[in-house]
């Protein structure tokens, strides 16, 4: 995947003497005793990352790590001091105001967590309104609107007013103005910590639904953990202004780089941020369909196993045979697969969490099977690795 977003060596300082500041931080002095000496506060100190095209990428932290300053950044309603902000390959720290304006307009939509609607709009002028500060077509833009709207499940709500909808409803409605613009990239900034927590997680859902979909760049800002390791493909933890880690959510959980990432991971709900791809394996054997019952009995005891898993063309998936039923179709001369597959399995996609195959981990005499939309065989859970997966890591990388 390209890169479309590039940030380096990005500093923000507040104050009258961002410039004095800038030389005491890179001199080596602490944002401590330069807020002391200066007056001056360290928002975000020498921040480095990069994010794909249709990445969903989380920035993560406490209260004051400066996550929500770095975003505001990231669309120029914060300049920085010093760095470069490079989208498509365009450094947008040195972009003037027509050129800002423009970026806005067309390149980057935000969705904030007070949802920042127009009470005196009903939700479908909401939504038509960035369109209709770009002079959009009336009649364009309300179709434009019409569909971002249905694509966040409100159709049917387009002339109700902001104060009868609930948070949830809103927050769609906000989703869905910055999605009528077509932005290549959404910046998120908590958008869903002002709901309570079923609609929340709905949101969760709505929103990776969306993402699948659309394949948006989506920079999304969090102090909830387990919000970030659910969404995230990317994630960026900060601590007072700066970097403390950054990795896939499994190199998070697994490999924290410190005792302050370590006490992070250790309120996370592993089961509803570790999913089946995480977890799956290749299975040890597998037998073709067109391959007669002796040769699944040999795959069986060449890798010490009762049952096999057979495939077909493309290795699609057909069904299970076991070692008695192989045996005793031997015993009567029946040489074909075919009648003796059974279907009494369960199975799943790889991007289901594991609390979803819990149950079925604890009822299943085989493995649990990973199958994409054409029901090719993409690996095999079996419930020790399900078990395994919910084990804490044993402390932090130390290399």
């Amino acid at each position: 995947m390209s890169e479309k977003i590039i940030v380096k060596n990005v500093v923000k300082i507040f104050g009258s003497k961002p410039k004095l500041a800038l030389n005491k931080l890179k001199s080596g002095l602490s944002k401590e005793k330069i807020l002391q000496q200066t007056g001056q506060t360290i928002g975000v100190n020498n921040v480095s990352f990069s994010v794909n095209e249709g990445e969903f990428f989380v920035i993560m932290g406490l209260s004051g790590s400066g996550k929500s300053t770095l975003v505001r950044c990231l669309n120029r309603l914060t300049t920085p001091t010093s760095g470069q902000i490079i989208i498509d390959k365009e450094d947008i720290v040195q972009y003037d105001k027509h050129q800002l304006r423009e970026f806005r307009q067309k390149k980057v939509g935000m969705v904030f967590q007070n949802f920042g609607l127009f009470t005196h709009r009903t939700v479908l002028e909401n939504v038509e309104y960035g369109l209709e500060i770009r002079k959009v077509d009336k009649e364009k833009r309300r179709n434009i609107a019409l569909q971002a709207l249905k694509s966040v499940g409100l159709k049917g709500w387009e002339e109700k007013m902001p104060n009868e909808l609930s948070g949830g409803m809103q927050q769609r409605v906000g989703l869905a103005r910055a999605l009528a613009n077509d932005p290549d990239i959404l910046l998120m900034d908590e958008p869903f910590s002002a709901l309570d927590p079923l609609i929340r997680r709905e949101m969760q859902l709505e929103l990776l639904e969306i993402q699948s979909k659309l394949k948006k760049t989506i920079i999304f800002i969090t102090h909830d953990i387990n919000e970030a390791f659910r969404l995230g493909d990317k994630i960026v933890v900060m601590k007072d202004g700066e970097i403390v880690q950054q990795g896939t959510p499994e190199e998070i959980l697994n490999h924290p780089s410190d005792e302050y990432i370590e006490d992070f991971v250790k309120s996370i709900d592993r089961t509803k941020v570790i999913q089946a791809k995480n977890i799956m394996q290749k299975p040890n054997a597998l037998v073709s369909i067109t391959a007669g019952v002796r040769s699944a009995i040999h795959e069986m005891e060449e890798n010490s196993l009762s049952s096999v898993f057979v495939i077909g063309k493309d290795r699609v998936l057909k069904g299970i045979v076991t070692i008695d039923d192989c045996v005793k179709a031997v015993k009567n001369k029946h040489s074909s697969l075919t009648e003796l597959l059974r279907h009494d399995y369960y199975e799943t996609t790889e991007d289901e969490y594991i609390e979803n195959l819990l149950e079925d981990a604890t009822k299943s005499k085989y493995p649990i099977v990973v199958l994409d939309n054409n029901r090719k065989l993409l690996g095999i859970i079996v419930r020790t690795t399900i078990l395994a997966g919910l084990l804490p890591t044993n402390g932090y990388d130390s290399n």
